[in-house]
């Protein structure tokens, strides 16, 4: 199953069950799932692209069970991965190969000079003069030989510098170091050019001389580029695309192979000590000993490393191990290391989805495993599925929510807090009764003097043929007419009273308290569309916001709890809706605050006795009003027990003590059952 939303409905489908037998394809995650794990973080501050950045950050696990892991996890483990390495293996290494090869085709050669010697003393024994003189001579040329191989240079350039120009006596010790040579020039050479190794080995006169008109016009077209030119690549590709087993569509993707490459072995030189570096450089020179070659070389990777800075070139790395590593695998080492830099590099970059998108997603499987490529590809996919989906739209660069997002988080939180609710707490209130209304209750009744005529066609119709026993035309007389029952309709206004004030977050209260005031606005727009729901937030002073802004509201780092001017601005608010009135405050803080007469707020902690008598004159003007103020109060302090407890004495309302983790239960449960209760009185 791909990332494509599922679907919702029930179908009309078969489907086949078998064993799982580890080929099937799992579930992943659709845009629904992604939007319900992203509910809470889109609550605490309704910023769609800070939730993306937090998910690709830390990662998460859909409702489904499925877990994609987070960017920072992945960094942790490229981290551990490259750790690993350098505690593991030498550098050092890289000349113990060639050094044991060299010892051991010398000592070849030198055996086969002791055994030209001994056989030369053998037949001077009985030779005649001029067969003995012969033999001496061969004597003492393997004698020289000796000497020659006892009077090597120490260092390794060295040995293979003057091995160049020995002549030996051993076929098979001279066609090892040949073979040994062919495999260090393919090495280095293969940090140039990626896998034109094959042409490296071997090579005639004339294939050196098409390499260098390689590197020449490949150095050409980048003087081009730099210039503002287009160089002619399917030229370049026609005549030296042999060269380039990979097979690059493009010049920019042949030169990063190439400086990627090209970067690992300076990155290898960097981490050597002195002694090997300059031991390295020396090899290089004997065994690339065209100079129009090595130059040609050399300006390729000055020319990359300018295009290429990001490519580390600078950079070195401190091994602590034992193993010891050849050169073949040295040089792999350090590519897998430069990988790891880059993809650490890009992951760390990444501030949104859409920045997986330039991974190597095959690549990022072989150094990570799997898990970690399956979750790039599902991260680098988030904005698209939200975006197909009409969760997110994009306005100047920036990522807004939409209107069905907005609507979708209130379900999710309602969602969430139902979810906790035992299945008898909560249903549908249907009740018995009926009577004037608009919203239908999908039964009929035989139509009475007074009921609203809201005619049933097919009930009415069905009388009159059963009454007349059938034929047309069908006559209907007064008895045959039914009509629609209706439920009698209540209407319920709410203000929603939402502390802002910064002891919400620091207790961590906000964010429940927040999705209470979405699911709520959930609730009524979906199960009780003809109520209101006004929201005031409150914190130094008090503001009226509609529940489209809701998702973005955010606490307030000006001290106080102003809810003096929360009661004002619900109280005007109510006082042009009609039906039963009530205030919810969700609160966790004293009267802290209140306006002055000149608007501007005035705060004070502990309380003073001024605010809390205007706050109560507000509760006063309230209670005139016939609106009742139920208040939901977390992390009740000993004083602000007292004064809700004064509240309700005044008001009627009622007072609930809860915590941050019950809060939705509290306010929704006793919503639903105060409007079903209104429902009841209306009988």
């Amino acid at each position: 199953m791909g990332l494509r939303r599922r679907r919702r409905r029930r179908e009309a489908t078969r489907f086949t069950y078998s064993a799982w037998d580890g080929t099937q394809v799992g579930f992943d995650i659709d845009a629904d799932d992604l939007f319900r794990a992203m509910t809470d973080e889109l609550a605490e501050h309704g910023d769609v692209n800070a939730a993306l950045s937090r998910m690709l950050r830390d990662g998460f696990t859909t409702p489904d069970g499925e877990t994609l892991q987070g960017l920072r996890d992945m960094m942790d483990q490229i981290r551990q991965r490259r750790e690993e390495a350098l505690d593991r293996f030498d550098l050092g290494g890289v000349y113990d190969d060639i050094a044991e090869e060299l010892r051991e085709l010398v000592q070849q050669e030198r055996d086969s000079l002791d055994d030209m010697s001994r056989q030369a003393a053998a037949f001077a024994e009985d030779a005649d003069e001029g067969d003995r003189r012969s033999a001496e001579l061969a004597q003492q040329t393997a004698a020289d030989k000796h000497m020659q191989l006892e009077m090597m240079p120490p260092d390794l350039a060295g040995q293979v510098r003057q091995l160049q120009d020995y002549d030996f006596s051993s076929a098979e010790a001279q066609q090892r170091f040949e073979e040994l040579m062919d495999k260090l020039r393919e090495q280095l050479m293969q940090q140039y050019v990626d896998q034109m190794a094959g042409a490296v080995s071997d090579m005639s006169p004339e294939d050196m001389a098409r390499m260098k008109d390689m590197m020449a016009a490949l150095n050409e077209m980048l003087e081009q580029r730099q210039a503002g030119e287009e160089p002619d690549f399917d030229g370049f590709m026609e005549r030296f695309g042999d060269f380039f087993p990979e097979n690059p569509q493009t010049l920019d993707e042949l030169l990063e192979v190439m400086a990627r490459r090209m970067a690992a072995m300076q990155q290898m030189l960097n981490s050597m000590t002195p002694e090997q570096r300059q031991q390295l450089q020396q090899l290089s020179e004997q065994l690339l000993e065209d100079m129009d070659l090595r130059w040609q070389a050399e300006q390729l990777g000055q020319n990359l490393q300018q295009m290429f800075p990001q490519m580390g070139w600078d950079d070195s790395y401190d091994f602590r191990g034992q193993d010891p590593l050849d050169m073949q695998a040295a040089t792999e080492l350090f590519q897998e290391l430069g990988d790891l830099d880059q993809l650490e590099n890009l992951l760390r970059g990444a501030r949104n989805p859409g920045a997986l998108a330039e991974v190597d997603i095959d690549r990022a499987r072989d150094l990570l495993g799997n898990d970690a490529a399956h979750s790039l590809e599902r991260l680098s996919e988030l904005t698209q599925m939200l975006e197909d989906a009409g969760y997110v739209q994009r306005n100047e660069g920036r990522l807004e929510l939409t209107a069905r997002a907005i609507r979708q988080l209130g379900q999710n939180a309602l969602g969430d807090i139902f979810r906790k609710l035992r299945t008898d707490q909560l249903g549908k209130h249907d009740r018995e009764s009926t009577g004037i209304g608009h919203e239908r209750d999908y039964d009929t009744k035989p139509y009475e003097f007074g009921d609203p005529f809201n005619l049933d066609i097919n009930r009415t119709v069905r009388n009159a043929v059963t009454r007349s026993g059938g034929g047309t035309p069908v006559r209907l007389i007064p008895d045959d007419f039914e009509v629609e029952r209706t439920e009698q309709s209540v209407r319920s206004s709410t203000v929603l009273m939402l502390d802002l004030s910064l002891s919400m977050p620091m207790r961590d209260n906000f964010v429940p308290a927040k999705k209470v005031a979405m699911a709520l606005n959930a609730l009524i727009s979906s199960q009780y569309p003809r109520d209101y729901l006004g929201l005031v937030t409150f914190a130094a002073v008090a503001h009226e916001i509609d529940a489209i802004d809701l998702p973005t509201v955010s606490w307030d780092y000006d001290y106080g709890t102003n809810m003096q001017h929360g009661f004002m601005l619900a109280r005007r608010m109510l006082a042009r809706q009609t039906g039963t009135k009530q205030i919810i405050m969700i609160t966790d803080g004293e009267p802290t605050a209140h306006l002055e007469p000149d608007g501007q707020p005035y705060f004070s902690y502990p309380p003073s006795h001024h605010t809390v008598e205007l706050t109560l004159q507000e509760v006063a003007r309230c209670t005139r009003e016939d609106i009742r103020i139920n208040t939901f109060m977390l992390d009740a302090t000993t004083y602000l027990t007292t004064f809700i407890e004064k509240i309700s004495q005044m008001n009627g309302g009622r007072a609930f003590f809860t915590t941050n983790q019950d809060i939705g239960d509290y306010v929704l449960v006793d919503f639903v059952e105060q409007r079903r209760r209104l429902i009841q009185g209306r009988r």
